[in-house]
């Protein structure tokens, strides 16, 4: 998730995924990399606003249509490089016996990340590289304080590529076919209201 990192200071050995499962308390968010506990620090209201935005239209339109599951932070997703905590992520039907109880076991085919200035480097190197190897599909960052966003496409050699938005400003998803935003919607103050926008999408019909 888009929040400061920080190492928790009284792990000495490295530490398992399962034994990090089993330890870890919803209330205090964390990720798994190479064996470390990465403790992540509270997401500012802005975050969370542009957060609960995309994730509930992208939960209607998943719904209407029959495509998945889309699952807010909270949620782990376990692949072989790190147990991470996106912000969103959507798992294609397809794909559902990946999910457990409490985590993804591999990639979710997309990925939102919503940026703070403490992760923007972590968002756009380690984990960027991390869901790339992975498999992640799709891959959207979003910096609100820089206002600007990044989509990302898995292409066949297996490495991400940009994609852009069209000339009305609107990214249209790959993963969640029908779907698409306008990026200046997420810079607005207030945020747009979410039914308004869903008739935009034609999600209210």
């Amino acid at each position: 998730m888009g929040a400061t990192a920080r190492e928790l200071e009284t792990e000495t050995e490295e530490v398992s995924y399962e034994d990090f499962l089993r330890r870890s308390d919803e209330d205090e968010p964390a990720e798994w990399v190479a064996g470390k506990v990465l403790l992540m620090s509270p997401a500012s209201r802005r975050h969370q606003r542009v957060s609960l935005f995309l994730a509930q239209l992208m939960s209607i339109h998943v719904e209407k249509h029959g495509l998945g599951e889309v699952i807010e932070a909270p949620f782990q997703m376990k692949t072989a490089y790190s147990g991470r905590e996106p912000d969103i992520l959507f798992v294609a039907s397809a794909n559902l016996a990946r999910l457990g109880s409490t985590y993804l076991n591999g990639p979710a085919d997309l990925v939102v990340e919503i940026a703070s200035p403490e992760s923007r480097l972590r968002d756009r190197g380690a984990k960027f590289a991390e869901y790339e190897m992975a498999g992640v599909r799709e891959y959207w960052l979003i910096d609100p304080d820089l206002q600007r966003a990044d989509f990302y496409q898995l292409g066949e050699g297996g490495r991400f590529a940009t994609v852009a938005t069209d000339a009305e400003g609107r990214y249209h998803s790959r993963e969640l076919p029908g779907f698409w935003i306008e990026v200046a919607w997420l810079w607005s103050e207030p945020l747009p209201g979410v039914l308004p926008t869903l008739a935009r999408l034609g999600l209210l019909a």
